[in-house]
């Protein structure tokens, strides 16, 4: 099995590509921050339901006593308000709103990028090659 084939590392690298994309945008924003008209641009996060259904385990219950397996699932809702803020020329782009996306990315980024070489790690490991 290739290790593309495996879907944590294949979720982890797309969140990865996500983080770089999403860099690429708040710097555009950063470097338009002048330009008249200009509106502020963000990704949405991307979605990992269908890989997360077909990766995950269900749980048996096969005595009356098991507690039943919750139906997943985040009861978190996700914020799609606008919230910028635009200037007399049109402009949206705030600075020190950019730069805590910007370190916020980052640091996402630094922990997706640790899990993923800690799984590529675990795997030598398991193979035999450490």
């Amino acid at each position: 099995m290739p290790i593309s084939d495996i879907p944590i590392l294949s979720m982890l690298r797309e969140r990865m590509e996500w983080h770089q994309e999403r860099q690429r945008v708040l710097a555009e924003n950063v470097a338009n921050a002048d330009t008249s008209n200009y509106q502020a641009k963000d990704l949405a996060p991307p979605d990992f339901g269908r890989e997360l259904s077909a990766a995950s385990v269900s749980l048996a219950t096969t005595e009356p006593g098991h507690i039943a397996a919750s139906s997943g699932g985040s009861s978190f809702a996700l914020d799609a308000s606008a919230r910028y803020e635009v200037r007399p020329r049109g402009n949206s782009v705030t600075h020190e709103d950019e730069m805590m996306k910007a370190a916020s990315n980052q640091m996402d980024f630094e922990a997706v990028s640790g899990l993923y070489t800690r799984s590529l790690a675990l795997i030598k490991l398991a193979v035999g090659k450490s």
